[in-house]
């Protein structure tokens, strides 16, 4: 099983020294695990040379394998650990960049004061990486935009929907106006994240249904907070998530709020995690202390009655 842990890790990173950092182990032994698994399948699994590592045709498919083995183990795994006692051992949370810094103070302070016994891990990576890890069962569950989407499904259980406010530098003429209809963006520079994170692609939704090309901007920012320092050097406008607002103005007086009509344009947060998961209970009653915590944020409670199946396609 560590054998196929190690191919798992190589097939994902493409890169010896951080698989090995991802699964606590050494380089060495990494690479010997992963010999060890070639021999045993009598097969070359991977190309290695001096600047990257390959993946063999053969090597994907084993990969493809691997993962749902390794999920299938994580899972009886869980199932053992959640019979013995609920909110207790380690749980892998996965969060979005741009849900991390602004709900992160709340899910954490819940876990604190409400479950002591339980030993929370925080990955804060994009939406594709986590849907992998989660498939992969590197990951329990994710807090992150819905539909969650992804090769594998997903069960998804919403906690609230936010509005995305407009930011502007404080001398543009939108600059502290209310009910402005969407179309405005038309005749806006928007500028968005960097490619892989899913706020760029609801952005660029937006954006095209009014029509405007927001897409041609060559300017692109890692995270929200260089983002709006962009704005506020006068290079163009953006979206922010309602959450997001007072934590990014608050770092600069140079930027100015739009609100949208309604309704306004959005996004919906919630978990997600693999459906039949033994720990499926906790995940429920996880969220519902998370809705009742995350009331005082500029977000509307969703009023959730049952699960939804995450969709193939993601953002």
């Amino acid at each position: 099983m560590a054998q196929l842990r190690a191919f798992a890790a190589v097939a994902e990173h493409l890169h010896f020294r951080d698989a090995a950092a991802a699964i606590g182990t050494s380089q060495p032994a990494l690479s010997g695990a992963v010999a060890a698994l070639e021999e045993v399948l009598g097969a070359q699994l991977v190309e290695r040379t001096t600047r990257k590592v390959i993946i063999t045709p053969l090597g994907e498919r084993v990969a493809a394998h691997a993962r749902r083995v390794l999920g299938a183990l994580h899972e009886l795994t869980e199932e053992v650990e959640a019979a013995r006692r609920p909110f207790t051992g380690p749980l892998h949370l996965g969060v979005i960049p741009t849900v991390a810094p602004y709900l992160l103070p709340t899910v954490l302070r819940l876990v604190r004061d409400s479950y002591p016994d339980l030993e929370l891990h925080v990955h804060e990576e994009r939406t594709p990486s986590l849907l992998d890890g989660l498939a992969a069962g590197r990951l329990d569950v994710l807090l992150l935009a819905l539909p969650a989407g992804g090769a594998s499904p997903t069960r998804d259980i919403p906690l609230f929907d936010e509005d995305f406010v407009l930011v502007t530098p404080p001398e543009h003429d939108l600059a502290g106006r209310v009910d402005v209809p969407r179309d405005v963006l038309l005749d806006l520079d928007v500028l968005l994240l960097e490619e892989g994170h899913c706020l760029r692609d609801q952005a660029l939704d937006i954006c095209r249904e009014v029509g405007a090309d927001a897409g041609g901007s060559t300017t692109r920012a890692a995270g929200l907070s260089t983002l709006v320092q962009l704005v506020a050097g006068g290079l163009g406008v953006t979206l922010l998530p309602a959450t997001a607002l007072d934590v990014e103005a608050g770092r600069t007086d140079r930027l100015a709020a739009v609100r949208f009509a309604a309704p306004a344009p959005g996004r919906r947060i919630g978990l997600a995690h693999r459906p039949g998961s033994a720990r499926t209970p906790e995940y429920d009653r996880f969220a519902a202390a998370l809705r009742e915590a995350l009331g005082e944020l500029p977000v509307r409670i969703t009023d959730w009655s049952s699960p939804q199946r995450g969709h193939t396609s993601g953002t």
